[in-house]
């Protein structure tokens, strides 16, 4: 069955927060993000390895999180 929502960030208030992580982890790994926000310049794998990051980092964050609630 089809979920009426459509993919995105389930907590609006979130956007802001991983906004600044995607500027930090690009800084972390050396990679120049433009000013302007066009993307459409940058290669996919400089994307795809910030999106990776960013996926192991929430990863490891939501892991220390429940590891409090053994």
């Amino acid at each position: 069955m089809a979920s009426s929502q459509s993919r995105g960030i389930v907590v609006p208030q979130a956007r802001a927060a991983l906004e600044q992580m995607k500027y930090e982890v690009a800084q972390e790994l050396g990679i120049q993000l433009p000013q302007d926000g066009y993307y459409g310049n940058m290669t996919t794998r400089d994307m795809g390895s910030i999106g990776g990051y960013i996926t192991r980092r929430l990863v490891q964050m939501a892991e220390q999180q429940l590891s409090g609630y053994r």
